[in-house]
């Protein structure tokens, strides 16, 4: 059992790999419960995506690519907030035109950048196993941030997830809010992409947070909850990646992403027998209506 579970993880490069993913799990699932409650699934994708030409302009002329990112990021949450201030357009379709735009700025860059492309590749997909040191310090900084920005604006958040109206009353600019969440939201992409890639990002933001909501109702429970379901998710994906000779951003993703479903089908399986078990011990037969039901039918 230790060549399966332990062997692996004594190479320098898997425990980096292991802290990296680790702590952009954290990010991602803490930022992700937002996300699920806010319904900005969309958002979230189109973040991920927006950091690329970002990341392929500051490749090419030598700069650092976390700023390269987080600059992308910055222009993606400025267009999205001006065409939802300005344009008489529904959300979905202003994030739907930036999300084209900018992908579709990114590719060109990179199909101009030549040999390039190869190593850019990396940056799109992951390289969890060749993260430093500098890239973890990073990634513990966002994760630090994210946790006590979450902590702090605990309530405007969670009014606004629900009922942005409500939250204007209660005293909350929904628009600030709204800003700090999408701010929050770039900040768990720009930080994650060198380990999970910025294509494969979304699949840490929303798959574990979204498997926690279907055990939990509490925000914080959810938050604790999809940490730790994407922190099985990162072990599991780097063990696969390294026994079978896997990309490791990509297993991690598909594995987080394959957790939900199998939640799901375990929640309806159990459901279902329920459901069949209470029926047989009613004799089979539609159950008794209390006087509270017969009052709410009437």
């Amino acid at each position: 059992m230790d060549w399966l579970i332990l062997e692996p993880f004594q190479a320098s490069f898997m425990q980096r790999g292991l802290i990296a993913g680790l702590l952009a799990v954290t990010t991602c699932s803490v930022v992700g419960t937002w996300v699920i409650l806010r319904s900005l699934s969309f958002m979230g994708d189109a973040l991920a995506h927006g950091v690329i030409p970002g990341i392929a302009v500051a490749y090419l002329i030598g700069f650092d690519l976390t700023i390269g990112a987080a600059i992308g990021a910055a222009v993606m949450v400025a267009g999205v907030t001006l065409v939802g201030r300005h344009a008489r357009l529904p959300e979905d379709a202003g994030i739907g035109l930036l999300f084209v735009g900018m992908l579709g700025l990114g590719v060109i860059i990179i199909s101009r950048a030549g040999s390039f492309a190869v190593d850019l590749t990396g940056f799109l997909f992951g390289a969890v196993l060749g993260v430093t040191w500098n890239d973890i310090w990073t990634q513990g900084v966002a994760a630090v941030i994210v946790v006590v920005a979450s902590v702090l604006f605990y309530r405007a958040f969670l009014v606004l997830s629900f009922d942005e109206r409500k939250a204007q009353i209660m005293g909350f600019n929904p628009q600030i809010t709204r800003v700090a969440l999408l701010g929050l939201i770039a900040l768990a992409v720009v930080a994650s992409f060198r380990t999970i890639g910025s294509l494969l990002v979304f699949g840490l933001l929303v798959a574990p947070p979204a498997t926690a909501s279907l055990l939990a109702r509490r925000v914080p429970v959810m938050m604790a909850v999809g940490s730790g379901i994407g922190a099985f998710a990162v072990s599991a994906g780097l063990l696969l990646s390294y026994h079978y000779n896997l990309a490791a951003g990509a297993t991690m993703s598909t594995f987080a992403v394959a957790q939900f479903f199998v939640v799901l089908l375990v929640k309806e399986l159990a459901s279902a027998v329920g459901r069949a078990v209470r029926g047989s011990s009613a004799g089979g037969g539609p159950p008794a209506s209390g006087p509270g039901e017969v009052a709410s039918a009437a």
